[in-house]
């Protein structure tokens, strides 16, 4: 049973992340025991499982690529749409960035969908019908944030309430909402804001 369990934490070992970056050492001494270790500790220990290292820059770079890629597909729909509704651009695309990195089949825990992360109830209210069709979606959230800072006048406000609802930047007088999340979501939006 004790082995079995051993080999089952090797197999865990074999599928865990890459970025684990831990090689596993098997050595069986005389009486038959079985020992594993992520340190070669004599010439007896044999690699059982080798990981590749994980290159941190090297996958930022790649997200940072991949990142421009998605937003330059959607670039001409951003100019288009934000001309129509007499909004800032970069401030369409600071708000992209940050619910969905470009991805427009992006799927929040709360079951936002598309590039701007819209709720169904939303997506109807500005007559989205395709929450992942990039066009649809960026439509819908600009006309949205666009009815967000007509209420609030306020851009802070309107990208709280983008994040947490209109209802609760009112119950707290239209204030920010003291939720980690929407300030934090605040802060980043303003962020991409600047870095536009």
């Amino acid at each position: 049973m004790g082995i079995a369990v051993i080999y089952l934490c090797v197999l865990m070992g074999m599928i865990w992340p890459l970025q684990s970056q831990a090689d596993i050492f098997k050595y069986v001494d005389p009486s038959g025991r079985v020992y594993f270790t992520d340190k070669k500790k004599n010439k007896y220990y044999k690699r059982v499982v080798k990981t590749r290292k994980y290159n941190y820059s090297k996958s930022r770079r790649s997200s940072w690529k991949l990142l421009k890629q998605r937003r330059k597909k959607v670039e001409p729909i951003v100019a288009r749409v934000a001309d129509k509704h007499q909004l800032d651009p970069k401030l369409l695309h600071a708000i992209i960035r940050a619910e969905s990195a470009y991805d427009p089949l992006a799927v929040s825990h709360a079951g936002a969908v598309g590039l701007m992360q819209l709720m169904p109830a939303t997506a109807r209210r500005f007559g989205v019908t395709n929450r992942r069709d990039p066009a649809q979606s960026i439509e819908g959230g600009a006309r949205y944030l666009k009815t967000l800072l007509k209420q609030f006048r306020s851009k802070d406000l309107a990208i709280a309430a983008y994040n947490a609802g209109e209802g609760a930047v009112q119950k707290y007088g239209n204030r920010i909402p003291p939720y980690k999340e929407t300030r934090t979501y605040v802060k980043r939006v303003l962020q991409n804001y600047r870095n536009e």
